[in-house]
């Protein structure tokens, strides 16, 4: 019978992820389950740095962002000792079970630990990249995609009134899910995404039309992991040679922060309360995730070896709508 659950966050943080603790705290406290919280990611598992959570301590939390918990990246828990050591305070504080809060890189030290440990580990997709396969949308990514799209309608009426060419980077080091929905909800001229490879001289002929046909402000949203490089390197190659006034916008951290979208809201507290049902099942070694409106799981495997496709066609169709 499980009588606690640990619950962590790791890696990047992203908007919805309280939430998410708010739904595991609240559904074990459902089946009368004691959740002791771990701050600071698996660097706090190690340094035992943990609090009881209840019903109240999570009380007015489902609108902030950020996380209660913290968190960290933990390279000490990419060894043999450590993993150890992790194992060993995960028995010490009677943990029957652990959900784990965040990425592909989360998830694989969650394996690792169930490995060593034996204990139960369910993990819940938080993280803006939405990069993670066994679910539609991970916790934080709509939030980001807003954030992002909020600042690109300001930039645009910035860009319209001194005809100015703008380059906006968002974040996507090896994914460019967060561009290539900024780019088509933000109505840009063109999207660059690590996915396909970019060509500065198409490129460049491409706005060089648009300035012909008579369309004075541009956008072009960059991916930050873009095979052609940064924002401010494609400004440096491209913006002098197309004689047109140029600026470069990094939005940067600002994507993670603030309150989370009503959709991460809900999100979060349909898989937080979904991974406490899990355990309680006697489920281990999966992420619970949503696909089509269903709840589903997919082992942690899963999750990082098969890719997640992004839908290229949507690059085609910015193209029509940028015209």
């Amino acid at each position: 019978m499980m009588k606690r659950i640990g619950v962590l966050t790791s890696g990047g943080d992203g908007p919805g992820m309280n939430a998410a603790i708010r739904a595991v705290v609240r559904t074990a406290a459902s089946y009368e389950i004691d959740v002791l919280g771990i701050r600071r990611g698996y660097a706090g598992l190690l340094d035992e740095e943990t609090v009881h959570l209840g019903p109240r301590t999570v009380a007015n939390l489902i609108h902030r962002g950020g996380t209660l918990l913290g968190t960290a990246r933990c390279e000490e828990m990419k060894t043999a000792a450590g993993l150890r050591k992790a194992a060993d305070n995960i028995g010490k504080f009677g943990i029957d079970g652990l959900i784990v809060i965040g990425g592909d890189g989360t998830f694989r030290g969650a394996q690792e630990l169930a490995d060593v440990s034996g204990v139960r580990v369910i993990g819940v997709p938080g993280t803006i990249d939405n990069d993670l396969w066994g679910t539609d949308a991970t916790i934080g990514f709509d939030s980001a995609v807003n954030t992002a799209v909020e600042a690109i309608d300001r930039i645009r009426d910035t860009a319209e009134a001194h005809e100015r060419l703008f380059f906006v980077e968002v974040m996507g080091r090896t994914r460019g899910f967060i561009a290539l929905s900024v780019g088509v909800a933000g109505g840009a001229e063109d999207i660059l995404v690590p996915e396909v490879r970019t060509d500065l001289e198409a490129l460049s002929a491409s706005i060089r039309e648009r300035m012909a046909a008579g369309k004075r402000a541009s956008i072009v949203v960059v991916a930050e992991g873009d095979d052609a490089g940064r924002a401010f390197d494609i400004a440096e190659k491209l913006g002098h040679g197309l004689v047109m006034d140029f600026r470069v916008c990094v939005l940067g951290h600002i994507q993670r922060g603030g309150a989370p979208s009503a959709q991460d809201r809900l999100l979060a507290s349909k898989l937080g309360a979904a991974a406490v049902r899990a355990l309680v099942e006697g489920r281990t070694g999966v992420m619970v995730g949503l696909i089509s409106a269903k709840v589903v799981e997919t082992p942690f495997e899963e999750t990082w070896v098969t890719d997640k496709r992004l839908d290229t066609e949507l690059l085609y169709l910015m193209k029509v709508l940028a015209r």
